[in-house]
């Protein structure tokens, strides 16, 4: 039996699910491919709207990878220091932690399409998840060389081992047989990718390869498994924040199969559950957002809403009389909304300058 073999027989054996669990995971797993379907096929991929809940997301994934791991920094803190982050210096080493995790972030968000997943990849990230912080300049983006545990950190400072992780010395050759795994895996498509994913990141979070870093890693690398398996709207609602929010489910299903780490009894079933039901809570926080079914041509807060009401009571409209019979808001903001609707195909413009007459399309 060759390694590759062997390592597949392995994990595999981490998936025998009992007869109720397997029902779970499919069910489950039936609701995230129906929106993935109807997201693909209804979704502007270009709607201003959807950059937004990006530019949202982003900071709340931030702030939530950082915080479980003992960050103090808050999303609003954040999103001040994301303004300037091409030009400012981070004195903290929160503050050094989020430049890590955005950088990161943004470089999986442009180029996971042509990633090739591999142990160098993964090295690469992992240097520039920790390229700002001072005080892991020696060790970023090389396998550790000590002893490392999964600890859990509160807000009252104090820690609580988990589990114990791969030897140093037994983690190369760990890292390069789950990568063989997943390779094999992802080409032959011989298990569904939300389950590749789950078993990948449970794998890693077992190894833990790097000294430090490892759960922050392990949520982007969850982001970029997610993407290139084709579930692109994990962009917009933050994996991450549910992770936060649910912290200690999130080490309790984690330990109930790690405790049993190189047993027959290593079967990674509530972890699976566990990320599959993150997942659906993901969709349905998203939903609430923004529905490809029902959300034509883009999102419309309230005012725009009356901008459009009004525009389909009279017809036609211009400008001036929008603003005329919306006194509460300033025609600066009025022009902002019809220049939104108009680029995304919910409203017509005919004309120019104060001329310009809006109307509804026939498919709104």
């Amino acid at each position: 039996m060759s390694v590759i073999t062997k390592r597949v027989n392995d994990m595999e054996n981490k998936l025998k699910f009992d007869f109720n669990t397997t029902q779970k995971v499919m069910n489950l797993i039936g609701y995230i491919d129906s929106f993935k379907g109807k997201w693909e096929s209804g979704v502007k991929k270009d709607s201003r709207f959807l950059k937004e809940l990006r530019k949202i997301a982003t900071v709340e994934s931030i702030g939530s990878s950082t915080r479980i791991e003992g960050s103090a920094m808050s999303d609003d803190e954040i999103g001040k220091l994301l303004k300037d982050i091409g030009i400012r210096k981070f004195e903290t080493r929160d503050e050094q932690e989020v430049a890590g995790y955005y950088n990161t972030l943004e470089i999986i968000f442009s180029n996971y399409e042509s990633i090739d997943l591999n142990e160098n990849y993964i090295k690469q990230l992992h240097g520039i998840l920790l390229k700002e912080s001072d005080k892991d300049q020696s060790h970023r983006g090389k396998y550790k060389q000590l002893s490392n545990k999964v600890v859990a950190n509160y807000p009252d400072g104090t820690q609580k081992v988990l589990f114990n992780t791969t030897e140093p010395y037994l983690t190369q050759k760990e890292m390069t047989e789950l990568m063989d795994w997943y390779e094999k895996v992802s080409s032959g498509n011989m298990i569904h990718p939300l389950i590749v994913t789950a078993t990948f990141i449970y794998e890693f979070l077992s190894i833990h390869p790097f000294q430090d870093g490892n759960g922050r890693l392990s949520r982007l690398l969850t982001t970029m498994l997610l993407l290139k398996a084709g579930y692109d709207f994990v962009q917009y609602i933050s994996f991450e924040h549910i992770i936060e929010k649910r912290k200690p489910e999130y080490y309790t299903a984690l330990i109930s199969a790690q405790k049993n780490r190189g047993l027959e009894t290593e079967i990674i079933s509530e972890w699976s559950l566990f990320f599959l039901s993150c997942m659906e809570e993901l969709i349905k926080k998203l939903q609430l957002k923004y529905d490809p079914e029902k959300s034509k041509g883009g999102y419309l807060n309230e005012r725009q809403k009356k901008v459009l009401e009004l525009i389909r009571e009279k017809k036609f409209a211009k400008t001036g009389d929008i603003a005329l019979e919306l006194r509460t808001y300033s025609i600066n903001t009025i022009k902002k909304d019809l220049k939104y609707m108009v680029s995304e195909n919910i409203i017509t413009s005919t004309g120019t300058g104060r001329g310009t007459v809006y109307s509804i399309l026939s498919c709104s």
